[in-house]
């Protein structure tokens, strides 16, 4: 070290020295800077940058040594070798190319080191290069050990220079790079400078086409200038280039906080994106920043961006994981870095798609079911029976109307949770007999239909709905609590039947009312003679939804009366229908089309309101009995209204008595007990109706807490003569008696019969016998409301009333 100091101090000129190093130290600077600008770049840029570095690292290496040499006072004549000058110059330039190129290629520690090992093999041959350009009256002897060293020195500096920038950029790493590079460069000169030994020898010319030192000074001032220059320019890009970062890093910020993804691109090419389309994506956004918009959305897409129509296209988003994604991109340009830029904008769509998916299958299919629609069925329909009718198919075209029985019941009585699960459950059963190419759908209640196409024969249809009807069957049994309901099923064919969709419809609808008719869980073809049965039942469903509103129904009365004494206790309030064009239509006639047609529940309604109205108005305080359907039990509201009514009437309750059937108890047991105990908790008496023809009679009696019972008119016809019709009658009577409930015995229609049930201890009966149904004005008597002038009342024929008590006629005979 001694001998450096040595060289350096009595040597050379300080005040060159200083200035060589003052050079070295800019060119450095420069260096290091523009290498991080080399490895920041992209592969289009990457050699323009490479270039200007390794030009100012290899001129300031050059400069440096020979304003080092031009300091350099050997005290005897010298000069320099033009050609050697200007090979250890380009070496110099090539070489601190090379180790950059292979510093920067990767960013593994190897390439940093070993890139920085040949800057600093640059730096050596640039300046033994020089030494060989150097020219001195005299002999030049080596110290071996410190050209070594100096090599040593400068190798490993420069690759720490490089490793330092590289390998963590930063403000702090540049300036210590800078100063590694430096010492590098310095410190091979010197120490290599320390190793000569020159020897003056006069005999040793010094060649005439050499330059002198002082033209050497101008050549390493023009270098010099290069440097600062090339500095400078260095200086103004990294400025440009942070307030560029800093912008884009505003605009990254920015970008950041839109919720759609954003992607900055200059060309095709993806310069800057947001976390939104790297989280979209499943791209880290680094690795965004290195693909083009091709890679993203393809080829296409690309292309029609960077046309710039400004227009929002569609198109399918690449993810990471291989899965397209919906997107909306829109396209505007704008200004980025001081240069223009289209900035997309991607707008996942995928919520979009899956309502307008939503909107499509509920425009086409049933929400509940998964069905087709009724759109769906009318256009295959119409489409079906145009091929049958080209001759583009074969055989017969079927269609079946599909409807369930009592379903109306399953709603009233388990709610409308348990019928769509009624519904879902018999779509999977029908679905599961079709064929492919036959279609299931659901037309919108507890409507269905089949449409089966390419029949070989009319039979086939058949086939097909015995199928879903056998399915039913047994998806009904296998079910816990027999939920699923029964169905009908009406068959018409095309074109044996109808080669036009209207008629088509209309002929598989009165098949399937003719089905309804016949006993249901069953299927019927149609024929030309359903035709006149099917619309009546049509019209009088729809009269019977009107009849109310236009006032046809009428109530009569029918006495109830103590067999023993003759007292009368109490009315049966029956409805009658007097139709505007039919005339009077029995209820034998009408009631089961109230009950399929669900018109039912407004009429027990009105029965119910108008018998309490008319016996609110009887002065002597007689019973007034209304029969009460099935569906009105299960009404979950049924006892507030019959509260309603009685307020509303005044009618006291203990002079209601509703009439129930065992039919309408079983549906729903612990429902209709539940109800009867709120009817009962009002003051209203309860009766059973029509005892011994239902289900489970005993059971009942002890469940339910009935105040009567009816025996039904088919037990009393011929009691008197038929054996075991009596025992049967005696039995009930004798349960009557031990269960404490009083018996009313229906259809007294003869003598004989009233005689049986006064032996048997029977205590009220009803029927022809003790009165015919009539208008309440015909018994003023026993209501104690005076009747209408005789001019003014109007007997209804058939209405004559027997007013012979039981008593009397009992002591007549």
């Amino acid at each position: 070290m001694l001998t450096v100091y040595n060289c350096i101090v009595h040597e050379h000129d300080l005040r060159l020295v200083a200035l060589a190093a003052l050079i070295c130290g800019i060119s450095s600077f420069s260096a290091v800077n523009l290498l991080r600008h080399v490895q920041q770049s992209t592969s289009r840029n990457r050699y323009a940058w490479l270039l200007i570095a390794a030009a100012a690292t290899g001129f300031g290496i050059w400069a440096t040594h020979f304003i080092a040499m031009v300091a350099f006072t050997p005290g005897i004549p010298n000069a320099y070798n033009a050609e050697l000058s200007a090979l250890s110059l380009a070496a110099s330039v090539a070489l601190t190319a090379a180790g950059m190129w292979i510093a920067t290629r990767r960013g593994s520690i190897d390439h940093t080191l070993v890139g920085g090992a040949v800057l600093g093999a640059g730096i050596a041959v640039m300046h033994y290069a020089g030494m060989a350009a150097f020219e001195v009256q005299g002999r030049i002897v080596w110290n071996e050990l410190l050209v070594a060293l100096s090599l040593v020195a400068g190798i490993t500096l420069a690759a720490l220079s490089l490793f330092v920038v590289l390998r963590r950029p930063s403000t702090l790493a540049t300036i210590v790079a800078a100063i590694l590079l430096t010492l590098a460069i310095c410190t091979l000169h010197f120490i290599a400078m320390a190793a000569v030994s020159i020897y003056p020898d006069s005999s040793i010319e010094i060649s005439k086409f050499t330059i002198a030192p002082l033209s050497q000074a101008f050549a390493a001032a023009a270098a010099s200038l290069v440097i600062l220059v090339l500095s400078a320019a260095a200086l103004r890009i990294d400025l440009r280039f942070r307030r560029h970062r800093v912008e884009a890093e505003r605009m990254h910020g920015l970008a950041n906080a839109a919720v759609e993804g954003l992607i900055v691109c200059d060309g095709s090419r993806i310069v800057s994106a947001n976390d939104s389309i790297a989280a979209l994506s499943g791209v880290a956004a680094g690795t965004l920043n290195t693909m083009t918009l091709g890679d993203l959305f393809g080829e296409s897409v690309a292309l029609s961006i960077a046309a710039g129509n400004g227009q929002a296209q569609e198109a399918e988003l690449r993810s990471q994981d291989g899965k397209p994604i919906p997107v909306e991109l829109i396209a505007r340009s704008i200004d980025y870095c001081g240069k223009p830029h289209d900035v997309v904008a991607v707008r996942d769509i995928r919520e979009r798609k899956k309502a307008e998916q939503e909107i499509l299958r509920l425009a086409h299919f049933d929400p509940l079911t998964g069905l087709a629609n009724r759109r769906s069925f009318t256009g295959r329909l119409e489409a079906e029976i145009a091929a049958t009718g080209s001759g583009g198919k074969g055989g017969q075209l079927a269609l079946m109307l599909l409807d369930l029985d009592r379903f109306k019941e399953v709603n009233d009585l388990f709610g409308h949770a348990a019928g769509d699960a009624v519904l879902q459950k018999v779509a999977q059963c029908a679905s599961s007999v079709l064929r492919q190419g036959q279609m299931l759908a659901r037309l919108g209640g507890d409507e269905f239909a089949i449409i089966a196409p390419n029949l070989p024969d009319p039979q086939a249809a058949g086939r097909i709905a015995e199928a879903v009807l056998s399915k039913l069957r047994q998806e009904n049994q296998l079910s816990p609590g027999a939920e699923l309901v029964s169905a009908s099923i009406g068959i018409a064919l095309c074109p044996l039947d109808a080669n036009e969709q209207a008629a088509l419809i209309s002929h598989a609808d009165t098949a399937l009312y003719r089905a309804k008719a016949e006993g249901k869980d069953t299927y019927r073809y149609f024929e030309a003679s359903m035709g006149a049965e099917a619309r009546d039942r049509r019209v009088m469903e729809h009269d019977l939804r009107q009849a109310v509103a236009r006032g046809e129904f009428r109530l009569v009365y029918q006495p109830q009366k103590e067999i023993s004494s003759g007292k009368m206790i109490g009315f049966e309030a029956l409805i009658r229908w007097q139709h505007p064009e039919r005339g009077n239509i029995p209820p034998s006639v009408f009631i089961p089309v109230a009950e399929d047609s669900g018109a039912i529940a407004q009429i027990g309604e009105w029965v119910l309101a108008t018998a309490c109205e008319e016996a609110a108005r009887w002065k002597n305080p007689l019973t007034i009995a209304v029969n009460v359907s099935a569906v009105q039990l299960h009404n979950p509201n049924f006892s507030r209204k019959v509260h309603e009514v009685l307020l509303r009437t005044g009618l006291a309750p203990g002079r209601l008595e509703l009439e129930v059937t065992e039919t309408a108890l079983i549906k729903d047991m612990p429902r209709a007990l539940a109800t009867l105990r709120q009817v009962k908790a009002l003051g209203v008496r309860v009766a059973m109706d029509d005892f011994g023809t239902g289900y489970s009679s005993l059971s009942n009696l002890r469940a339910f807490p009935f105040d009567k019972i009816k025996i039904d008119g088919s037990f009393i016809k011929s009691v008197d003569r038929n054996g075991q019709v009596a025992a049967i009658v005696r039995a009930v009577l004798g349960l009557g008696r031990g269960l404490g409930l009083p018996v009313l015995a229906e259809g007294v229609e003869t003598l004989d019969e009233l005689r049986f049930l006064d032996a048997e201890d029977c205590e009220i009966g009803q029927g022809y016998y003790l009165g015919r149904p009539g208008p309440i004005e015909t018994f003023s008597e026993l209501t104690g409301v005076p009747a209408p002038a005789a001019n003014d009342r109007v007997t209804p024929r058939g209405s004559s009333i027997l007013m012979l008590e039981p008593a009397a006629a009992l002591r007549a005979n």
